[in-house]
């Protein structure tokens, strides 16, 4: 059964840093790309970044390029984002995303 698990998530300050993962099971996650979405209240789901196989190709959405780092671990079976440098419009529920399948979300909340 391919499985995603999101964690990491919690409440930060503007300006803080948050390391998210993403667990992947029931599929050979090193092949696949890896991706990170978000969605905050009322709005669409939004693609953040991206990680190929082998980890050398990434690719970041405009609104995060320079804050957030996308990995993944030597197996590919864990991805991970970077936060840095939080906004309070980076709060929204992130969701991992591979083959199709999207795991539960993780939420993320910057505020003072």
């Amino acid at each position: 059964q391919v499985q995603l698990v999101e964690s990491g998530g919690g409440l930060v300050q503007p300006g803080g840093s948050l390391r998210l993962s993403c667990a992947a099971s029931g599929f050979i996650s090193s092949i696949y790309a890896m991706k990170w979405y978000r969605q905050a209240p009322g709005k669409e789901r939004e693609w953040v970044a991206t990680i190929y196989s082998g980890g050398g190709t990434r690719n970041y959405a405009d609104s995060v390029k320079g804050r957030f780092t996308i990995s993944r671990d030597n197996a590919g079976n864990t991805a991970y984002l970077q936060m840095n440098s939080l906004r309070p419009e980076d709060t929204a529920v992130y969701y991992c995303n591979a083959v199709g399948v999207w795991g539960q979300g993780t939420q993320v909340t910057v505020s003072s």
